[in-house]
């Protein structure tokens, strides 16, 4: 790896020059909710009514709000829950139960969710960001590049839609519930970290201030952000932390997550630590096998002695990630014996491990396939 690798320069905030998207309910907290219906010159609990519309049934259509007074019910839901994202395609994969959906932002930023129906639970993935900054080589949505953050109100929207999508049945097998979210959309969300944690305060607040789902089904993924890592494990919000980690050693992961150089492997690992040992919650370990660069039998064993160091009270588990292809890109999947053996190595060092049931590669929907491309 040469030196002008190890100074690549990592993009932690947005260009500037973008306005903000507009003032949306989701936004809002209760001072600011009561603030929005006198700047109305309508009563609190006006407010309150379109916010159990919304959250509490999934709904943003005006003319299914028949308690709001229909002379101010167009005004009032289009202050209270303007146009946030558009739906440009929806790409459909597994016979329907995997849908990707492209959206187009207020000022024309794509973004992309994707939809998982299995047969015991609903997942949604989620965008945080329009494109990323952490210029992973082997992720499409890295080499794209940041274009901003998105709005806590921005990223609820893909969960909305998502949870109506299934409640009406429009994924097979029925009406049915979205029970889990995973923030491994476009972007870092510890980068975005305060519209990140004021979504996830949305989605575990009951109706009619959030959408009444558990933290324990909420994941956010990280490459590493140390400080914000630390800072979740306070927030007293018991999600699932994901750290993408992909290699056990400095000089392979500042190639391969250029985070690195800033956060060594034994300070994120530490810090994932630290966030199970507040928490309780089991962290994750994503490790997206590539052939014959991170996928060696003597790194399976190096990722489970990293691991075993902080301890092997069960607070750990790895979840290996049969790399997704993308287009122009020199790295390919492992070979399935080198997976299995990785595996083994794992297993046989008491490091609990899955391998990721990959879904939409064929829609580019997987796994560092998400790239937003209008075409």
């Amino acid at each position: 790896m040469t030196e002008q690798t190890r100074a690549l320069p990592l993009v932690l905030t947005p260009p500037k020059g973008r306005g903000k998207p507009p003032r949306h309910l989701a936004d809002l907290d209760a001072a600011e909710r009561k603030a929005a219906a006198e700047a109305m010159g309508e009563p609190a609990f006006r407010v309150k009514q379109v916010a159990t519309h919304y959250f509490g049934r999934l709904e943003r259509d005006p003319a299914q709000m028949t308690d709001l007074p229909a002379a101010s019910r167009d005004r009032i839901v289009e202050s209270l829950l303007p146009p946030l994202l558009t739906s440009v395609r929806t790409m459909e994969a597994d016979g329907g139960t995997t849908r990707k959906t492209l959206w187009r932002l207020f000022d024309g930023a794509l973004v992309e969710s994707v939809l998982m129906r299995y047969p015991d639970r609903a997942t949604i993935c989620v965008s945080s960001q329009a494109g990323c900054g952490m210029a992973c080589p082997f992720c499409a949505t890295g080499q794209g590049g940041l274009q901003r953050n998105m709005s806590t109100a921005e990223i609820i929207d893909q969960v909305v839609d998502g949870a109506a999508a299934m409640a009406r049945g429009l994924v097979p097998g029925g009406p049915g519930r979205l029970s889990n979210v995973v923030f491994m959309g476009m972007g870092e969300p510890m980068a975005n970290y305060k519209a990140v944690i004021g979504a996830v305060r949305r989605m575990v607040a009951p109706a009619p201030d959030g959408l009444g789902m558990s933290a324990r089904n909420i994941t956010v993924s990280t490459v590493g952000l140390v400080p914000r890592m630390r800072q979740l494990a306070g927030e007293g919000i018991p999600v699932t932390l994901a750290l993408s980690l992909h290699a056990p050693d400095d000089e392979l992961r500042n190639e391969l997550v250029p985070i690195n150089t800033r956060f060594s492997v034994a300070e994120t690992v530490e810090a994932a630590w630290e966030y199970a040992r507040t928490t309780k919650r089991r962290v994750s370990i994503e490790y997206a096998m590539m052939r014959d660069i991170n996928d060696q039998a003597w790194r399976a064993d190096m990722l489970a002695d990293v691991l075993n160091s902080y301890g092997d009270w069960g607070w750990v588990h790895v979840n290996l990630i049969p790399l997704n292809p993308t287009p122009g890109s020199k790295w390919t999947a492992s070979r399935p014996e080198d997976e299995r053996e990785f595996v083994r190595r794992l297993v046989a060092k008491g490091i609990p491990t899955t391998v990721r049931d990959t879904r939409g590669s064929d829609i580019d929907g997987a796994c560092g396939q998400l790239a937003a491309a209008d075409a």
